[in-house]
């Protein structure tokens, strides 16, 4: 392997221990910015483009409220989410649609049972089915469908990326991250997604963090802060951590994305470069712990057990560090 293939591998953030004996690795790549926006950490590649997926939903909802739409709460909080589909997420969606006298039927969002998986046995056992409302980015469809109806633009086409809401979320997706957007592609629900760096990532969580009062973003950031459980649900480390450290902006995307701000500007991103979600508790809780956040919380979100036969026989654990000023001590 040649000296340029090998400096390409991203660094081991996690690994896989079952009865004591390491069976898998998790890699990946990781960014934390000081207070003032420096980049303080940085493991891999993290000025490479990579899609944020849902960690793109503050900027989602960001250029709604630049559209026009006068959102705010639980519903702006909503707007922002990848919500587990438990009955206040989907009852909240339905308002939204039927205040602007839309149906469920014209969100573009693809049918689905529930994020989390304790919701969906009980959705199931009561003889529900795959529902559009039910998908986890139904609150921004019906956002962006809201968004329409105040402009007059069509709804038909709402995903096309040329329409004139998906163009402004673009813009805001640029502005906050300080960098251009690399590439444009398709998100699970259907939505344009834009690509960035992790570092354009972190700094984007950090302008909304930071941003003034009042502002599209600020608004963004105070509603998903104030209402957690509808970014996320009740069984969520997004909820878990916006509600029990004040003042921290945190959103998960598809494919192992996070990202977190403090109140402070600090801030980090992550991707697991496998896609499995499954390390990012450890991963996000060794680089709160860097960053001076510890706590019950971030044990909690931190805990990824191994089983087997029915007990708990290992698992997944971060393994990477912060450099040395001589440059060692880096992840593996």
């Amino acid at each position: 392997m040649s000296p340029s293939s090998a400096a390409a591998i991203p660094p081991v953030l996690a690994e896989v221990v079952r009865s004591g004996f390491v069976e898998g690795h998790h890699r990946g790549s990781l960014v934390v910015l000081a207070a003032d926006g420096t980049v303080e950490l940085a493991l891999g590649d993290v000025t490479a483009p990579v899609f944020p997926r849902s960690s793109n939903k503050p900027m989602q909802a960001a250029g709604v409220l630049r559209a026009g739409l006068d959102l705010s709460g639980e519903r702006l909080a909503l707007a922002a989410a990848s919500h587990s589909g438990e009955t206040f997420h989907r009852d909240l969606v339905q308002k939204m649609l039927s205040e602007h006298e839309l149906t469920p039927a014209e969100l573009q969002c693809p049918p689905d049972l529930p994020l989390d998986p304790v919701e969906t046995e009980t959705y199931l056992a009561a003889g529900a089915v795959r529902d559009r409302v039910t998908m986890n980015c139904s609150g921004k469809h019906a956002a962006m469908l809201a968004a329409c109806d105040v402009n007059g633009w069509p709804k038909d086409s709402y995903l096309d990326p040329e329409h004139p809401l998906q163009k402004l979320i673009h813009e805001v997706v640029e502005e906050a991250a300080g960098e251009p957007v690399a590439a444009v592609g398709t998100d699970g629900c259907g939505a344009p997604l834009m690509a960035i760096s992790l570092t354009g990532l972190a700094r984007a969580f950090r302008h909304f963090v930071l941003a003034p009062e009042g502002s599209a973003e600020r608004r963004v950031a105070d509603a998903m802060r104030a209402h957690p459980e509808y970014v996320a649900g009740t069984r969520r480390p997004d909820t878990w951590l916006m509600r029990e450290v004040p003042g921290t902006l945190s959103k998960m995307g598809a494919e192992a994305v996070q990202a977190v701000a403090l109140p402070d500007g600090r801030a980090l991103a992550f991707k697991i470069d496998d896609g499995s979600t499954r390390a990012l508790g450890p991963v996000l809780a060794r680089a709160l712990r860097m960053l001076g956040v510890d706590g019950e919380v971030v044990a909690r979100i931190g805990a990824a057990p191994l089983h087997g036969g029915g007990g708990v026989v290992g698992e997944i654990r971060a393994v990477f560090q912060a450099p040395l000023p001589d440059g060692t001590g880096a992840a593996r």
